[in-house]
């Protein structure tokens, strides 16, 4: 099968174009004919640092979590999934499991499931890895309807799913970023868009929350940004965050008794500890977008297996709207 590989690591590593032997389904997997799959910011953390990240696979890698596809084949003991299925998952492109740069992949069924009926193949391939992680963080938070929700980063890969599921569970919904496109998505996910270079958390606060805080602070964004979340939450709130990855004071969160959860959505993968949970937030995330109320933004340029370097720039060079994918 033909599949796009990494013979090294570094910022500017090249994919190269290979032809490997095509998997065997095992017991308990689904062997997947990959349509399409999507970039996400791992998967360039993974390119560039390479063995720095503990999961870094060995070469040739073959990255890519994110798919959606048709089965071709089960293994023993699978009784969800029959050949001609639609799915999606999340399920390789670290350590040893191969990822969904290539023509087709196998999967642990437990990561898969059917793919929404409303969405393409490319909208599907969106969604799995931020979608697992936004509807993770709103519900170890305890997000739920009439309460107040900042999500930071509201146009991001993460940010624009977890708006929009944030409205699915009936939170009233204020989101940050910057510029005029970014904050044009947010708005039209019916959220209200927040540019975060003008306002600083005080007036946010005091504008959207009458001063006592949001009970949920979702933080995509990181470093400086995990204070500011701290700061804006209510008493007792919670803060969720998917960048945690450097010292921080929480004085800020223990003076207002703030709840704090870290959110590390690759641990079913890398330690095969409850991957079913994965499987079942999918068949969740299918359920709403086939309601209509969940729909990725894909960015609007679009690219071929073969263009996955230039893909991947595209993430890292910060212009990207929504989710960059990939056609298989």
């Amino acid at each position: 099968m033909r599949a796009m590989t990494l013979n090294t690591y570094g910022e500017i590593a090249p994919f190269e174009a290979a032809d490997l032997p095509e998997p065997e389904v095992a017991p308990g997997h689904v062997l997947v004919r990959v349509a399409a799959t999507s970039v996400n910011t791992v998967d360039t953390m993974i390119r560039n640092m390479g063995t720095d990240l503990p999961f870094a696979p060995a070469f040739p890698a073959v990255l890519g979590m994110d798919f959606a596809g048709t089965v071709e084949a089960v293994g023993d003991g699978v009784t969800d999934f029959a050949p001609g299925d639609e799915v999606y998952g999340c399920a390789g492109g670290l350590a040893d499991l191969q990822g969904a740069l290539a023509e087709k992949i196998v999967a642990d069924a437990r990561l898969v499931a059917p793919k929404p009926a409303s969405l393409t193949m490319r909208e599907a391939a969106a969604l799995p890895l931020v979608g697992i992680t936004a509807h993770e963080a709103l519900s170890r938070a305890g997000l739920s309807g009439g309460q107040t929700v900042l999500i930071q980063g509201g146009s991001g890969g993460v940010g624009h799913v977890a708006v929009q599921l944030a409205r699915h569970m009936g939170a009233e919904v204020v989101a940050t970023d910057t510029g005029g496109a970014r904050l044009a998505a947010i708005d039209g996910l019916g959220a209200t868009a927040v540019d975060f270079k003008a306002a600083d958390t005080a007036d946010i606060v005091a504008r959207h929350t009458g001063g006592t805080g949001f009970d949920v602070v979702f933080d995509t964004v990181g470093g400086a940004n995990l204070p500011r979340s701290f700061e804006a939450a209510k008493l007792n709130g919670h803060v969720a965050t998917t960048v945690a990855l450097e010292a921080v004071d929480l004085s800020g969160a223990h003076f207002r008794g703030l709840s704090l959860h870290v959110v590390f959505m690759l641990i079913p993968m890398l330690h095969n500890v409850g991957r079913a949970a994965h499987g079942e937030i999918l068949r969740d995330l299918a359920r709403i977008a086939d309601a209509g109320a969940l729909r990725p933004i894909l960015d609007d340029t679009a690219f071929t297996l073969d263009e996955i370097g230039a893909a991947q720039d595209r993430l890292t060079g910060g212009d990207a709207i929504g989710k960059v994918v990939v056609t298989v």
